[in-house]
């Protein structure tokens, strides 16, 4: 299970453009990005798979279309319980807060996109340990075993 994408934006509600590497602030997101602040959607994430997905039923898509600000390979973020503490790399540590979100109207991504696909099956996290993340970085989730 690793990183595959990070992404940022400085205006919620639109597509965030890739990066290498980020820092996250402890009980505040990511440096630079319109969803940091101290609340409990700091950061997001959606899976590698879910992004690949949308792209096989023919939306062109790509890594942060989605607003995403963290995707992963090998991780089905809509199934990973509240309170789960996940380690990016050797020493961000993240709290899931909410799975999915509820959209009230439709957003500037769903327009671009065709679709949204992080109501359904995107994650959100509080910071609990800051520092810097990079692309190819693991990610481990605390007291889950996730092999099949």
């Amino acid at each position: 299970m690793n990183i595959v994408s990070i992404a940022i934006s400085k205006k919620k509600g639109t597509r965030k453009k890739q990066v290498l590497e980020a820092d996250l602030i402890k009980n505040f997101g990511i440096k630079g990005d319109a969803h940091a602040g101290p609340w409990h959607r700091q950061v997001s994430f959606l899976s590698s798979e879910s992004i690949d997905s949308a792209r096989e039923s023919g939306l062109d898509v790509t890594f942060g279309d989605f607003a995403e600000n963290i995707a992963t390979k090998g991780i089905d973020w809509k199934n990973i319980p509240k309170g789960t503490r996940v380690h990016l790399g050797d020493f961000v540590e993240v709290e899931i807060t909410q799975i999915g979100k509820e959209c009230h109207n439709k957003c500037a991504i769903y327009y671009q996109a065709g679709d949204c696909i992080m109501p359904r099956e995107g994650v959100f996290a509080r910071v609990l340990a800051g520092g810097k993340i990079k692309c190819g970085d693991t990610v481990s989730l605390d007291n889950l075993s996730l092999a099949d």
